[in-house]
C-alpha cells in the first residue's frame, strides 16, 4: 500500500506543477472560449480576369479558356471552375471567340455552349450547341475532341439574352461537373465570376 500512496503522492504533484491540481477559481474569470478562425473571403467576385478581353468598340469577347488547369475535379474544369462555379458573362450581340487548351495529360476535353441545367446526361448523342459556331470539333469523341497538350478555337455570336452553361460532352464529363456558367447579358454586363 505504500508504494501506491508514493505514486498518488507523485501523480498529484506533477499535476498540481503542470496546473491540473486544486486551484481556487473564484477570482478569476472563466476562460474565454477561442477565438473563431476569421471568415474565408467570398470565393466569387464579378470582374474583369486577365483570360478575357472585352471590346465594347468592336463588340467582341476574347476568353481563353483552359481545360484541366488545376487537380480540381480531378482536372475536368474550365479554368480551375467546374460544378457551375465561376462563370462567364457577355454582352448580348457580341462575337465571343474562345481559344481552348487542353492541359489535362490524360484525357480528351471540350467545350460548346449549352442550356443551363442542374444535371447533365453521362452521354450525349446529339450535340447542338446554343449558338451556331459554338462547339469545339467531335466534342462526345475520347479519341477526337481536344487532345491532351491541344488547342482549338471556336467563334459565336451571343444574340440571345440568358442563362448557359459552357459544357464538356465527353461521354461522363458534364455529368462528373465539367461545366461553368456562361450568361449572355441584356444589360451589357462583361465579367467573370472568380
Amino acid at each position: 500500500m505504500t508504494g501506491r500512496r508514493v505514486l498518488a503522492a507523485a501523480l498529484m504533484s506533477g499535476l498540481v506543477g503542470c496546473g491540473g491540481g486544486d486551484t481556487d477559481t473564484s477570482d478569476t474569470a472563466p476562460a474565454a472560449p477561442p477565438e473563431a478562425a476569421p471568415a474565408a473571403p467570398a470565393a466569387t467576385t464579378f470582374g474583369m480576369p486577365d483570360w478575357m478581353e472585352v471590346d465594347a468598340a468592336a463588340g467582341t469577347v476574347v476568353i481563353d479558356l483552359v481545360a484541366g488547369l488545376t487537380e480540381d475535379n480531378n482536372r475536368w474544369n474550365f479554368n480551375g471552375f467546374h460544378s457551375g462555379g465561376g462563370g462567364i458573362t457577355v454582352p448580348v450581340g457580341y462575337t465571343v471567340t474562345i481559344n481552348m487548351e487542353n492541359l489535362d495529360g490524360a484525357m480528351a476535353h471540350s467545350v460548346g455552349v449549352d442550356e443551363k441545367s442542374d444535371t447533365y446526361p453521362n452521354v450525349f448523342s446529339d450535340v447542338v450547341p446554343r449558338f451556331p459556331g459554338g462547339v469545339t470539333a467531335d466534342p462526345t469523341s475520347m479519341m477526337d475532341a481536344t487532345m491532351p497538350g491541344e488547342s482549338e478555337q471556336i467563334t459565336f455570336v451571343a444574340d440571345t439574352p440568358g442563362e448557359y452553361a459552357l459544357i464538356c460532352y465527353v461521354t461522363g464529363h458534364a455529368a462528373l461537373g465539367m461545366w461553368i456558367d456562361f450568361n449572355v447579358s441584356a444589360e451589357g454586363e462583361a465579367g467573370a465570376l472568380m
